[in-house]
């Protein structure tokens, strides 16, 4: 269940995808699977083909791209993973400090 997305990021994020840049969105999730996790970010591209290549990079599989077809595919990052690939990418986001 995701929650404190506003709507403006949101739109935000998915106008980067419409333009064919990868986008990242954080925000508060909660999963009874993932118990440990409090947040996801959720990193979109429309080209799959350079959403693949970008999740290449920081060592994530084609498959697990979550396939949309509206058009927002993308893969979710939670967990160690999650804080790996933003500091990687330099994103800094104050959602991480609360888990």
């Amino acid at each position: 269940m995701a929650f404190g997305i506003k709507r403006k990021a949101l739109m935000e994020w998915k106008r980067k995808i419409d333009e064919g840049e990868i986008a990242f969105i954080t925000h508060y999730w909660f999963d009874e699977r993932f118990p440990d996790c409090k947040t996801i970010t959720k990193v979109g591209c429309h080209d799959l083909d350079q959403l693949a290549a970008w999740g290449r990079k920081h060592g994530l599989k084609r498959e697990w791209i979550h396939i949309r077809k509206n058009g927002y595919s993308h893969y979710d990052l939670l967990g160690d993973v999650q804080e790996r690939i933003l500091k990687a990418e330099g994103i800094e986001t104050n959602l991480l400090d609360n888990e």
